[in-house]
């Protein structure tokens, strides 16, 4: 079960497996896109050929990790050309402990009224009812959201940000599977990722219907990419950190034990779209959060350090929040061309 990273030195970028406290670079590959074309177009497994190029260099993980290197850490997958070729996604609602938030931020409770059930909750039910079909077939499609392109990427380390036109942001401690479109239109899955699927709470808050816009932000994996994980039951924390003292933590758990979707389902109900099978892209998909700090009333400040970690997933990944002020900008106009 290699676990790899990339890393850059100004325009120098090298593909590496983790051999802690090391990282060994790898022959003839500066980047893991080059090497899952490589073993696409080889017809053999990852693994394999990772071993093939094992090179001989080895550099200190501590130093890179902890930003005291020439050398810092990258995203663990990308598209080294364009980023514009790189989609990034997620799928909600698909955990069994998620919906308990989702549901108190959307309720609309009436005056003498019982507590009404949302579309959220909704949702999450027919998730529960038929989100997890036999093999080979097809279940319910799941909520499903689009972040940007790989512009949007932030690697371990780097701040997520708050635009001076949102409401707040906060963290959502997932995993994300990496992907990569063969030249036939097949998605491969080259691994998975620890991942921060940062969102706009108080504005999705406002109402459900500006779900789509609260996923336009930034948003973090890595910094590993494992090849080949266990994804049946996974268990990991999630904190705030503020000062270097966490100051709210939470137990997390996901995993298809965990889930009210497969990743079968979920694989499918992304990749049915025949625009997200266009040979040579790379797709980024967060499979949901188990909880939020936003649940608990917890509001992050400029600053704090968020800290999302699986076992088996390799180091935490962490980045601190940036938040702007309410006056970095101001009215965005379109200049006609009439």
């Amino acid at each position: 079960m290699p676990r790899l990273v990339q890393i850059q030195d100004g325009n120098n970028r090298r593909a590496a497996v983790v051999e802690e406290p090391r990282v060994r670079l790898l022959k003839d590959f500066d980047s893991v896109f080059a090497l899952a074309n490589a073993a696409i177009a080889g017809g053999g497994g990852l693994a394999a050929l990772i071993q093939k190029h094992l090179g001989d260099q080895t550099l200190d993980y501590d130093s890179i990790y902890n930003g005291n290197s020439p050398w810092r850490l990258m995203v663990p997958l990308d598209h080294p050309d364009d980023p514009s070729r790189t989609l990034v996604t997620g799928t909600g609602l698909t955990h069994l402990g998620s919906a308990k938030d989702r549901q108190a931020m959307h309720i609309k409770v009436q005056p003498n009224a019982q507590e009404t059930m949302t579309d959220s909750m909704k949702m999450f039910r027919w998730g529960v009812e038929h989100g997890c079909p036999e093999p080979g077939k097809i279940g319910i499609a799941p909520e499903w959201f689009y972040k940007g392109g790989g512009a949007v990427l932030r690697a371990a380390n780097e701040p997520l940000d708050v635009p001076f036109y949102a409401d707040d942001g906060g963290e959502e401690a997932e995993i994300a599977g990496l992907y990569i479109i063969g030249p036939d239109g097949i998605p491969r899955r080259i691994g998975m990722t620890q991942g921060n699927e940062f969102s706009d709470h108080k504005f999705e808050k406002r109402n459900y219907l500006n779900l789509a816009g609260s996923k336009l932000r930034t948003c973090s994996i890595g910094p590993e990419l494992v090849t080949d994980p266990n994804f049946n039951s996974v268990t990991g924390e999630t904190r705030i950190e503020r000062g270097g003292k966490s100051i709210w933590s939470k137990e997390i758990h996901t995993g298809e034990a965990e889930m009210c979707h497969s990743l079968q389902n979920i694989e499918h109900h992304h990749f049915k779209f025949e625009n997200h099978r266009r040979p040579g892209d790379v797709h980024i998909h967060y499979y949901g959060a188990h909880s939020l700090s936003f649940g608990d009333g917890f509001e992050l400040e400029d600053g704090d350090m968020m800290v999302v970690e699986y076992k088996g997933y390799g180091r935490p990944l962490k980045n601190p929040i940036r938040i702007a002020e309410k006056t970095a900008g101001g009215l965005v106009a379109a200049i006609s061309l009439a």
